[in-house]
């Protein structure tokens, strides 16, 4: 065959070959076999008579283990063997492809031996020889052809390689994703944060092989690692000091910096002054610390995965972590929500109002990693502070109109501000300015779906730089979740109120009803006896007055016994009095606060401020009992206040009831006494508030309840003490 015509054919073969080859990514590296051995028949066929063997060596058995050999063509010389030291040395040598001629002598004759290296990835991964006896027609058209065959040869082996590689990548990978979807439905299924934490800490060795790891959280304070979870191997007492998040440790250093960090050989610099062990008394080499940060950028933790040996953790065990991570903050945050949903559920049904707020703080700081937090609750056009937990006093008040807080109760929906201090919403920038406020959320206060706002929740934070931003969505939804609880505690707070005040007016009703009949058959008794003295010393007086006229002394007495009796059956029966019936009727307020301040007598040191009081509407009472409860508060604050200070009453009106408040700025009562001043044998004495307490706020608290109304105190024990008095407004008649 000349060499016009071989041209053609091979050429034709090799199109035939390239073709097969691109057809490999769609077919799949199952067909690697036919295109080589369609490659060793091309060969043969463009150099007729010529024996081929295309030998491939072990290096790549992995791929194509079953086609190491391969031959077409004339049969191969028995006496000619497969010299391949010489190529390989030279296809060594020159880093490339090499086609070289050997020329061999047999019984039959010179036998020309063309060896011709497959080169991949500067590595030798086999030879195509071609044996053909006589000398003179190996030219450099031959040498280019071979080589063009070996071209594709390597070309079709490499993409059988690719696609073994990428298959098994992929195999790879939906092992993985399969043991992270496992590890998300594993984690999630754990309610407790105990439970949460350790289920994290098996499935991150699970993915990775590690053989031990540790689990760290975020304290309180932000500023430390505490060891929450332990496992591996060997039984025993690891390390679990907490560690400060600086750089003096590498798990605090993550922390630190929020970037994972693997660690070849902790004996090594940098990382051998700053290794803590995880045990003592076994020695670690490589270590793969990962931080646990949410979404809304709060650092939750630290993972440690630890290994005794070198190298232990590879680039791909990282990203494994890395992946798991956010699954692990979700789980921690969820456990978190959890427990605190479980705890306030609880705390509802027991627990004051004002309790409910006091732990609702503590835990919106820890949930959302806040700096301050604080409840607000409507009060007419104003909202209340009832809970704080720095900054504010409570009994702020804030206007509705105009103010940042408000804006969440008129809006019903969230409100953010990044820079309280510059944002004209926000009333006290010098507060923010002192506190180090920036950033703000509040949400309103939503017992029910479509009933009217009733408060405000709000946290403030610092903003700094790597700190978080208070402001994520899922932020919102856990402040949202807090004050619908809180909805919940004002009202229940206040249903169970009412019910209380309900039941104690109709004991007291029921109490007085019998004692006034008692007092009545008393007041009855005694005039039959006592009533008659006027009645004989009168008698005596018209007998004998001659008598009475020779001894003044006796007269003197008889006069004495009369008034005496007079002003005894008075004073019994305006005290009886008060445990009549009371007819209510429509009282005016500051008329009465009026009369119980001019009949207090109060010395010039001592300041009764009245405000707001003539605005009020009328109040269902009885006049000369709601005199009494003013004036025994009157008295109860200026004891208090040793006679000196001021004392201010003012009012307001809510949901058809009137409230009025007289606050002094006296010691004012711990809150451990709140409900017991109110108890007819409590008295003020040692270790108490000095004031007067006791019979007279037991005293004021019935008559309050005889009235259809409640008494409350609010007093921090040491800024004074504000009683509430709340009464039904009386109807106005049409």
């Amino acid at each position: 065959m000349d060499d016009t015509l071989r041209l053609e054919q091979a050429l034709c073969n090799l199109n035939a070959i390239g073709q097969a080859i691109d057809g490999m990514q769609v077919a799949g590296s199952d067909n690697i076999t036919d295109i080589l051995q369609r490659i060793v028949r091309s060969v043969a066929a463009t150099f007729s008579g010529s024996a081929v063997i295309m030998q491939l060596y072990d290096n790549i058995s992995e791929t194509i283990a079953p086609f190491q050999r391969m031959t077409a063509g004339e049969t191969w010389p028995a006496d000619i063997d497969l010299c391949t030291d010489i190529l390989d040395a030279q296809a060594t040598a020159q880093g490339r492809r090499v086609v070289s001629l050997l020329e061999n002598s047999t019984s039959t004759g010179t036998t020309s031996v063309i060896y011709t290296s497959l080169i991949l990835a500067n590595e030798r991964i086999g030879m195509l020889v071609l044996a053909r006896p006589g000398r003179a027609w190996f030219t450099p058209l031959v040498a280019t052809l071979l080589e063009s065959f070996a071209h594709h040869a390597t070309q079709a082996i490499f993409h059988a390689c690719q696609q073994t590689a990428v298959q098994r990548d992929l195999a790879r990978r939906e092992e993985e994703l399969t043991r992270l979807r496992r590890a998300g439905l594993l984690i999630s299924s754990r309610l407790r944060l105990e439970d949460t934490l350790e289920a994290i800490l098996q499935m991150a060795i699970e993915v990775t092989g590690a053989p031990y790891g540790i689990f760290r959280l975020v304290d309180h304070s932000g500023q430390n690692l505490v060891t929450k979870s332990v496992t591996g191997e060997r039984p025993g007492h690891p390390a679990v000091e907490t560690l400060p998040i600086d750089n003096s440790s590498v798990t605090g250093r993550v922390a630190q910096l929020r970037q994972p960090i693997c660690i070849p050989d902790v004996h090594l610099p940098p990382w051998d002054r700053i290794y803590y062990p995880l045990y003592r008394d076994l020695e670690m080499r490589s270590e793969l610390a990962v931080p646990l940060i949410g979404a809304n950028g709060r650092l939750e933790g630290v993972l440690n995965l630890e290994s005794p040996m070198v190298n232990g953790f590879s680039e791909r065990d990282s990203l494994l972590l890395q992946s798991l991570a956010p699954q692990a903050v979700i789980a921690i945050q969820e456990a978190h929500l959890l427990d605190t949903v479980q705890e306030i559920t609880e705390q509802l049904l027991t627990q004051k109002s004002t309790q409910v707020f006091r732990r609702l703080i503590e835990l919106s700081l820890d949930l959302l990693d806040a700096q301050v937090s604080a409840i607000w609750t409507l009060d007419g056009n104003h909202l209340r502070l009832r809970a704080a937990s720095a900054g504010h006093q409570r009994g702020d008040r804030l206007a509705l109109q105009g103010s940042l807080t408000g804006q969440a109760l008129l809006t019903r929906a969230p409100v953010t501000a990044t820079d309280v201090s510059n944002d004209p919403r926000f009333r006290r920038p010098d507060l923010a300015e002192a506190q180090g406020w920036r950033q703000a959320l509040i949400v309103p206060l939503l017992a029910e779906k479509e009933g009217d706002p009733v408060g405000a929740f709000s946290v403030y934070g610092s903003g700094d730089q790597g700190e978080h931003l208070i402001s994520s969505d899922w932020d919102k939804k856990v402040l949202t979740i807090l004050a619908h609880y809180a909805a919940l505690a004002e009202q229940n707070s206040a249903r169970r109120e009412a019910l209380h005040i309900a039941q104690e007016q109709r004991s007291v009703a029921e109490t007085f009803a019998a004692v006034g009949d008692v007092a009545a058959n008393l007041l009855h008794h005694l005039n039959n006896k006592v009533g008659t003295i006027p009645v004989r010393v009168e008698g005596i007086q018209d007998k004998y007055p001659y008598l009475l006229q020779a001894h003044p002394y006796l007269a003197t007495n008889l006069q004495e016994i009369e008034q005496s009796a007079g002003e005894a059956m008075h004073a019994v029966s305006e005290s009886l009095s008060l445990l009549r019936p009371i007819h209510l009727a429509p009282v005016d307020v500051a008329h009465c606060v009026q009369a119980a301040v001019d009949a207090m007598n109060a010395p010039a040191q001592l300041t009764v401020q009245l405000e707001n009081l003539d605005a009020l509407p009328t109040v269902m009472a009885g006049e000369r009992s709601l005199q009494l409860v003013f004036a025994n508060l009157l008295e109860n604050a200026a004891t208090a206040m040793k006679q000196q200070g001021m004392i201010r009453i003012w009012g307001e009106t809510k949901n058809n009831a009137v409230f009025i408040a007289v606050q002094d700025n006296g010691p004012g009562i711990s809150a451990a006494l709140h409900d017991r001043i109110f108890e007819f044998r409590f008295s003020g004495g040692q270790g108490t508030p000095r004031r007067k307490l006791g019979f007279g706020l037991w005293w004021v608290k019935t008559l309050m309840a005889r009235l259809n109304g409640a008494i409350s105190v609010e007093s921090d024990g040491e800024h004074g003490s504000t009683f509430w008095l709340q009464l039904p407004q009386a109807k106005q008649e049409r």
